[in-house]
């Protein structure tokens, strides 16, 4: 007789589970680790360049450099608290200041995005030829320097060596560039001729991106070339023109470089004629870093207000188009 023996047989207990949570979890870090890789030149860029001087400036506004005992005791480094925002809030002259720039910012910034924008329609249409040459015409001034852009129009804007002075005296038309009631509209142009290809070159490209079946569709509708410029593709590049308009703002904001070249020229420009202009003259001249570090951070304080205001506000009117 042969004897059998039973022998229990187990099924084998799948694993699977397990190899495909630690996959996930492997794949997931990976993910991490590479968007964190991509990110790292950002955010280091952001802390050296914004984060740090922004520390900085609010740091050396709370301080100021004092010297006991008439003058003649060691210099030394005193907290004076909102001294500094106070001294900066009540100055006429930075006061001013802000009342020059909102003034430009009203003038400069509805023809710079207004302008871009038809040169780019103009452009997107067929209507312009040798269309290549002509965005690299209109593109040219910005690859001027800003310093350089100034000195050519203060040679055309100064009496006695400007050609286009000189012609308009021909003409029995005398026009001072510089005076009291032309100087700020001077700088505007002077802006306008160095920022406005630029601007061209973004509202263009968003044309670029407009699907031609909808244009076509507006064209069998009747919809003729000014009411589809208007009316079809201006609503659909409406986030570049925020983009722009927010972009010219905050440039806007700290206009430095023309009206600074043209004050040796002009009388009717002092040296604290905008913001930033007041910040350089209380650092550099006045050697007052705790008024400048003040200057500084309201200025910011305005910018980061108006553009959130401006943020807020086409984002309240989209939402508004969304809903009709």
């Amino acid at each position: 007789m042969t004897a059998t023996t039973g022998h229990t047989v187990r099924a084998p207990v799948p694993r699977a589970a397990a190899p495909s949570a630690r996959a996930r979890g492997t794949a997931r870090r990976r993910r991490l680790g590479a968007a964190g890789v991509l990110m790292a030149p950002f955010f280091l860029l952001l802390v050296t360049v914004f984060l740090i001087p922004v520390g900085t400036a609010a740091y050396l506004s709370f301080y100021s450099d004092d010297q006991p005992g008439l003058g003649f005791g060691p210099e030394r480094t005193v907290f004076v608290g909102l001294r500094s925002y106070a001294a900066v809030l009540t100055d006429p002259t930075f006061l001013g200041g802000l009342g020059t720039v909102a003034l430009y910012c009203l003038i400069y910034i509805p023809l710079m995005v207004v302008g871009a924008l038809l040169l780019a329609l103009l452009l997107d249409s067929g209507v312009v030829r040798l269309r290549g040459f002509a965005q690299l015409g209109l593109f040219l001034p910005h690859a001027v320097p800003g310093i350089i852009a100034a000195l050519i129009w203060l040679y055309l804007y100064t009496p006695g060596i400007s050609p286009v002075v000189d012609l308009f005296a021909r003409a029995d038309v005398t026009i001072d560039f510089l005076g009291v009631h032309t100087v700020l509209p001077s700088i505007v142009n002077i802006a306008l001729w160095s920022n406005l290809g630029y601007n061209m070159v973004v509202f263009y490209a968003a044309l670029q991106a407009v699907p031609r079946e909808v244009i076509e569709a507006a064209v069998v509708d009747g919809a003729g070339p000014v009411r589809t410029a208007l009316r079809v593709k201006t609503p659909l590049v409406r986030a570049s023109i925020v983009m722009v308009a927010m972009f010219t703002l905050i440039w806007a904001l700290q206009l430095f470089t023309e009206p600074m070249l043209l004050s040796q020229s002009s009388p009717m420009i002092n040296s604290r004629f905008s913001p930033s202009m007041y910040i350089y003259d209380a650092a550099f001249t006045r050697t007052n870093y705790s008024l400048a570090a003040a200057a500084s951070v309201v200025l910011l304080l305005c910018t980061i207000a108006l553009s959130y205001g401006v943020t807020r506000f086409t984002s309240r009117d989209s939402t508004a188009e969304e809903a009709r």
